[in-house]
């Protein structure tokens, strides 16, 4: 969620403030509900994480917390989901890369933890890297990239290129084991949206006018999406002459490669496997999928 309803909130709006405390536990009820609400019309909540971006009382809506503060919530929060008998995973966080020590915080609480099944991160500060970090800080708990947005009216090839190379790939790389893109559909006007803090220039994976247009978040996810099934598991491959790559086995036993072109030319380069070798070109700034 992005906020608690402003009732429960310091400052009684939708916009900043933070949880008050006697309200941790009549706010996990309220998520019980949503939960079970959800379920009643077939939809299954897998996962959520606490507060959308804590970090930032800007957005329309938000909320602010702290990492002490969150683990504090998540103390009363996890015990509630059990004893409702939820299996919906609680992943903190949810915000950029540059405050790794945020989850590392809440993970480094033994009480906390164990109700923990892992982070999320934004990209919009820091570094992609910041995920290892926190893997390697907590190596028994998951790694999820949660939101990247694209902005309007996008510029195709170099969306395209950044996204693939530093999400699908650099997320990928980095122990996430997934990559969602922000937002899902709008009109040709960006809307709807909230005012006052809310995103007025996010482009859609698709442009609904009332015809689909499909968009450069479309093809980004689509890159992995359609051939990386669920249940794969990442393997190793290098990178050679700056071509972006990540590689996966799938459960069916096919091998999915996908690469990303970040030189100025076309690059041509050869894919080694189990003694066999094949010969392939890419152009400047292409995107390609392997698969076999």
């Amino acid at each position: 969620p992005w906020t608690a309803p402003a009732w429960m909130k310091t400052n009684n709006s939708f916009i900043g403030g933070s949880l008050k405390p006697e309200h941790y536990s009549t706010y996990s009820n309220y998520l019980v509900k949503y939960i079970l609400a959800m379920k009643a019309e077939g939809i299954t909540i897998d996962a959520i994480t606490p507060q959308n971006e804590p970090l930032h009382p800007g957005n329309n809506p938000s909320m602010y917390m702290e990492a002490l503060d969150q683990a504090k919530f998540v103390k009363i929060l996890g015990p509630i989901f059990q004893s409702a008998g939820l299996s919906t995973k609680i992943i903190i966080y949810d915000h950029n890369a540059d405050k790794p020590e945020y989850p590392i915080t809440i993970l480094n609480d033994a009480e906390a933890k164990k109700y923990l099944d892992g982070s999320a991160f934004h990209l919009y500060a820091g570094d992609i890297s910041a995920l290892t970090k926190v893997h390697n800080a907590h190596p028994d708990k998951n790694v999820y990239f949660t939101e990247q947005w694209v902005g309007g009216p996008s510029n195709f090839g170099e969306d395209l290129k950044w996204h693939v190379s530093t999400l699908i790939i650099g997320a990928t790389r980095n122990w996430s084991r997934n990559v969602l893109e922000w937002n899902l559909a709008a009109d040709p006007n960006y809307n709807p949206h909230t005012d006052k803090g809310g995103c007025t220039t996010c482009l859609g994976a698709i442009t609904i006018a009332p015809t689909v247009t499909r968009n450069v978040a479309y093809y980004v996810i689509a890159h992995a999406s359609k051939f990386v099934k669920p249940g794969s598991t990442r393997i190793a491959s290098n990178i050679v002459s700056n071509l972006q790559n990540v590689a996966f086995k799938t459960p069916d036993g096919k091998t999915v490669l996908i690469v990303c072109n970040n030189n100025s030319s076309e690059t041509s380069f050869n894919i080694k496997f189990k003694g066999k070798i094949i010969s392939s070109t890419i152009e400047k700034g292409a995107v390609a999928t392997y698969v076999w």
